[in-house]
């Protein structure tokens, strides 16, 4: 399962735009909006601090949030979020709001385990990492945190699609029409083979 979830202050944004965009973050506010869910969208603003935090923390594009405007509280998960490219704070996210029986896409990380255990990887193999992380289409208060592989078995030359994940309930890759590639185990000289598979993926 996802992380905890945790609550945000946030007031509401009467003018927008990037001259008060521009302001908000001068006063260490950062400009949000909140939609979807068939309702009309509401312009936010939230503590600069608190919001990176919680990004840097982890987890945060997976994790469920309550967002509390003025008294009046949201579910939300964050869709999307621009951080300045010089100064690494950030400067804008998107939330989508949560009803009751809400399914959303989510990028979900994928760890992988028992490499130890993966007789590819113990003669030298080299573990080629397709995809970081796998879109899941599942129900908004079951979002897992993370995917796991098991490399037990895997020997050079194997590859480890979607197939061999066990996937939590009501979870589905949101590309269905193939049994697509996550790792493959490659030998220590044919690194390129390897990449070479992992570039359309990307």
């Amino acid at each position: 399962m996802s992380h905890d979830t945790y609550e945000l202050k946030a007031e509401l944004r009467e003018r927008v735009g990037k001259g008060s965009s521009r302001e908000l973050r001068r006063n260490g506010l950062i400009p949000a909006v909140i939609y979807g869910d068939k309702q009309e969208p509401i312009s936010i603003a939230l503590s600069t601090k608190e919001v990176t935090l919680k990004i840097h923390a982890g987890g945060f594009m997976t994790t469920v949030a309550t967002i509390d405007v003025g008294g009046k509280k949201y579910q939300v998960l964050p869709k999307d979020y621009q951080l300045d490219p010089v100064r690494d704070f950030t400067m804008h996210v998107d939330f989508l709001r949560i009803g009751k029986n809400s399914e959303v896409n989510v990028q979900v990380p994928v760890h992988f385990v028992n490499e130890a255990k993966s007789p590819g990887i113990k003669v030298g193999g080299v573990l080629n990492i397709v995809r970081h992380e796998v879109e899941l289409h599942v129900p908004a208060d079951a979002i897992p945190e993370f995917l796991t592989v098991d490399l037990s078995g895997a020997k050079i030359g194997d590859s480890l699609h979607i197939s061999h994940v066990k996937l939590p309930a009501g979870a589905r890759p949101v590309i269905g029409d193939r049994d697509f590639t996550i790792a493959t185990i490659v030998a220590p000289a044919g690194g390129t083979s390897g990449e070479e598979e992992a570039a359309p993926e990307a």
